[in-house]
């Protein structure tokens, strides 16, 4: 699991008060789940960002992280979680295995490891597997297995899964991800291109029902490796 660290650099980043207004934030948004919340607490989003990014690191905001890439906005990161636990009805449930698709500079996937028992997350870009990889062993974050790969396929050695995210976005949902789903589990993804919208897919056993929610802003899912 995460640990909380202090601060490498960012003063003032990892005081109470900074992610105190963070997560009053989030509660005013719309974000109940008290497991989610405290996640969101706990794990330091300014050592995910650049230096010179870490005064905005707790804004609202989605931020650049290199190679086409963006770190998401903590409401973006808390809903999707959320989402992944509760569905829009159910009541929230601890999950055991869980698949990231853009693991990214790693922030959403230390923000799952404190509700999953393993998450294991793709990530098309080699450079930035590496890169992430030392700073997730750097936060002693041991529960997230990087995996340099065509999210598009999934990681089939490892499903099912409890959850799946997609942390970009796509015109469809990814046909070859739903048998990777546990029964009842689900699928949380940005779904389309210009404009995007949240949505759940949901395994009903051989069946899958389908949610469309808010608007988002992603970038898009790439297929192939780099």
């Amino acid at each position: 699991m995460v640990e909380t660290l202090n601060s490498k650099s960012g003063i003032g980043m990892t005081s109470a008060r900074t992610r105190g207004r963070m997560l009053e934030r989030l509660r005013e948004q719309g974000i109940r789940d008290a497991v989610v919340l405290a996640a969101m607490g706990a794990v330091p989003r300014h050592l995910f960002v650049d230096q010179a990014l870490e005064s905005r690191a707790y804004e609202d905001t989605a931020l650049p992280i290199g190679f086409g890439q963006t770190i998401s906005s903590p409401y973006v990161v808390a809903r999707m979680a959320e989402l992944a636990r509760h569905g829009e009805t159910s009541a929230g449930r601890d999950l055991g295995r869980v698949l990231e698709i853009g693991l990214g500079c790693g922030y959403q996937a230390s923000v799952l490891a404190r509700l999953a028992r393993e998450v294991v997350s793709m990530e098309r870009v080699a450079a930035l597997v590496g890169k992430t990889r030392v700073r997730l062993r750097e936060l002693r974050v041991n529960n997230v297995k990087p995996k340099h790969g065509d999210g598009m396929h999934g990681a089939k050695d490892y499903a099912p899964f409890d959850a799946i995210i997609l942390a970009a976005a796509f015109a469809e949902v990814p046909q070859e991800l739903l048998p990777q789903l546990a029964d009842g589990a689900r699928l949380v993804m940005p779904l389309g291109d210009s404009t995007q919208i949240l949505c759940v897919v949901t395994r009903n056993g051989d069946s899958y029902s389908e949610q469309r929610l808010e608007e988002v802003k992603f970038v898009p899912l790439l297929p192939g490796v780099a």
